[in-house]
């Protein structure tokens, strides 16, 4: 069983994959599709149920359930999945469903996350690595969560959208629209409130690409010019600056959402 210690009141069905050196404990139950990488440990109580991936040094809490079946009436009990990245903490109460046959049947978890009690990740969403979800944040269907982006406890991410890396959502906000990389959102229904200064200072990001973001973030939330002649402005005066160009791409992809703006 290479080094792998598993209580005896576990249940892990038949067809089960499990890694070296990984820890499963009391009344734990391990469905037979799921795949346990190197080093995953289950504290008491924790369900893991359909076809689960969860990766290496992944641990987890008490009382969640991992991979159970999509939140939507369409769901006819189709093959789909959960796949969660290593190194991810997943506290107490938290719930990630598998993806549906409509988004692309997979719901994605990068590494590195810190997922906090009673929060939920639905189906199809696409969380990036470095990502953390405070107290009973609830991320609905198909939204996309970019690297590093901070959930504030207790806020809402409406269906299909999008948070941009760094991003950071104050708490108990609720997310009806696309934030941009690096900026903050607070309120309900949530509005920009500039930039995430203080996540861009911890992750040490120098002081004139700072000046930059906010030249741009003026730029572009300004009465001037319409949206996209703003955006158009953005991409040729800060060429020079990663993270701006960064915003722009986030921009560019998906044209047909509506973008968060801040509040006037």
């Amino acid at each position: 069983m290479r080094g792998m210690n598993i209580h005896p009141t576990a249940i892990i069905e038949d067809g089960a994959e499990l890694g070296a050196e990984v820890v499963i404990g009391p009344m734990c139950h391990i469905g037979s599709a799921v795949r346990l990488h190197d080093g995953v440990s289950l504290d008491k109580f924790v369900v893991i149920e359909g076809d689960t991936e969860i990766g290496a040094r992944t641990v987890v809490h008490p009382f969640a359930v991992l991979g159970g079946p999509p939140q939507h009436l369409k769901h006819c009990g189709e093959k789909t999945k959960l796949v969660v990245g290593a190194d991810v903490i997943v506290r107490e109460h938290v719930t990630m469903n598998a993806g549906t046959v409509e988004g692309g049947g997979v719901t994605c978890v990068g590494d590195r996350g810190f997922f906090m009690i009673g929060s939920h990740v639905a189906h199809d969403c696409d969380i990036g690595s470095d990502v953390i979800c405070s107290i009973n944040v609830a991320v609905g269907g198909h939204v996309k969560v970019g690297e590093g982006a901070f959930l504030g406890g207790q806020s809402a991410v409406h269906q299909f959208c999008r948070i941009g890396d760094y991003a950071f959502v104050g708490g108990c906000a609720a997310v009806i629209t696309d934030i941009i990389p690096y900026a903050s959102a607070f309120g309900n229904h949530a509005r920009l409130a500039g930039l995430n200064i203080v996540g861009l200072k911890r992750r040490g990001i120098e002081r004139s690409t700072i000046h930059d973001l906010r030249s741009a973030y003026r730029v572009l939330f300004g009465d001037h010019d319409t949206f996209k002649e703003r955006v158009d402005r953005v991409r040729e005066e800060f060429s020079h600056c990663d993270e701006v160009k960064r915003i722009v791409r986030f921009i560019d992809v998906d044209t047909s959402r509506p973008l968060m703006t801040p509040r006037r």
